[in-house]
């Protein structure tokens, strides 16, 4: 049997296959007011009919300071939990697992008149200064991705994830190219990772089931986190209960990256050799048999695919017939799949 293919258990959450589709802003709330909108419903949900194990919504703010744009997903109001809620039943009536990604931008957020960070350090021109976080507006950060998990219960999700890669917000704290503070987050890595520690405890207070966390597991420049700072991330993550690593990179320093197809496996299939944590592999990962490699040489446990599925509601079936499985098609579908 295709490993792709076989099941796989976190905590209460068993998914039908190991694809999951990466979460990908869409940057479609029409009222800029983060509720869900007839394309969500489309675009999400054809991708479980398409037979993705696990539908992953793109970055979720938990706070409307973190958005990315004024028109990204929200989770900060009891509102959103209506939209989502029929979002999460759809999806899961077609077997799929649902998830989302709980995110706050940080100086990253471009619509906002006041941004803010772990220290007044920015990326580049394009972006604001940020005002630094003091310890109460870092309890406030950390309540809104709580109060995120709470409405992400209601609405029905299989499992959260917490975006701490790509230059975000948690990503401003943990790594060195942006954190220059001197207080109990910032300074060395223990410090620098004391503000994502808190957000999983707080998240897990109200969350019981399957929490991922995304990281960018390489930074692209020397002064950034090493390969050791990220097993010691990822190690205390493992303690703290978190179920899976999902490996990405980047977006943390204005540095042109070389990309080629699974470019960031390898430090994915590190992380979980030497740490003893699931992983989840991204990067350019577009056909089964890659796939079918990396999940058989132990190197991941999930596929994260993104621009693939975009290409391609139905990637899930193209890989089956790569790897010669039968995926068992929708009832409406089955003239067509046969």
């Amino acid at each position: 049997m295709a490993k792709l293919f076989s099941p796989i258990t976190f905590k209460n959450m068993t998914l039908p296959n190991r694809i999951v589709m990466s979460p990908m802003c869409m940057y479609s709330c029409d009222n800029e007011d983060g509720k869900v909108t007839p394309f969500h419903m489309t675009h999400y949900v054809s991708r479980a009919i398409g037979g993705v194990g696990l539908i992953m919504l793109e970055a979720t703010a938990v706070e409307t300071a973190g958005r990315i744009t004024a028109h990204d997903l929200g989770i900060w109001d009891d509102e959103h939990t209506i939209g989502l809620t029929e979002l999460v039943q759809q999806i899961q009536a077609t077997g799929s697992k649902a998830g989302i990604q709980l995110a706050h931008a940080g100086l990253k957020a471009q619509d906002e008149e006041v941004t803010y960070s772990s220290s007044p350090t920015t990326f580049n021109d394009r972006y604001k200064v940020p005002t630094p976080l003091d310890e109460v507006g870092i309890n406030r950060v950390i309540q809104a991705f709580r109060a995120g998990a709470k409405r992400a219960i209601e609405a029905g999700f299989d499992m959260i994830e917490i975006h701490g890669a790509h230059g975000y917000l948690i990503n401003q704290f943990l790594s060195p190219l942006l954190n220059k503070r001197e207080d109990a987050y910032g300074g060395n890595r223990e410090n620098r990772f004391r503000f994502l520690k808190e957000i999983i405890e707080e998240v897990k207070a109200e969350f019981t089931g399957a929490i991922f966390v995304r990281i960018s597991a390489e930074e692209y420049h020397k002064d950034g986190n090493t390969l050791e700072d990220f097993l010691y991330y990822t190690t205390e993550m493992k303690k703290l209960g978190i179920e899976l690593i999902d490996c990405s990179s980047g977006g943390v320093a204005p540095v042109r990256i070389h990309t080629y197809p699974g470019y960031q496996v390898k430090r994915c299939e590190t992380i979980k050799e030497q740490v003893g944590i699931p992983t989840g592999a991204v990067g350019l990962i577009t056909t089964g048999i890659q796939a079918e490699e990396i999940l058989q040489n132990d190197r991941a446990d999930l596929i994260f695919i993104g621009r693939a599925l975009l290409k391609n509601p139905y990637w899930a079936k193209e890989a089956a017939d790569e790897l010669g499985y039968k995926l068992e098609a929708p009832k409406q579908y089955v003239r067509g799949w046969n």
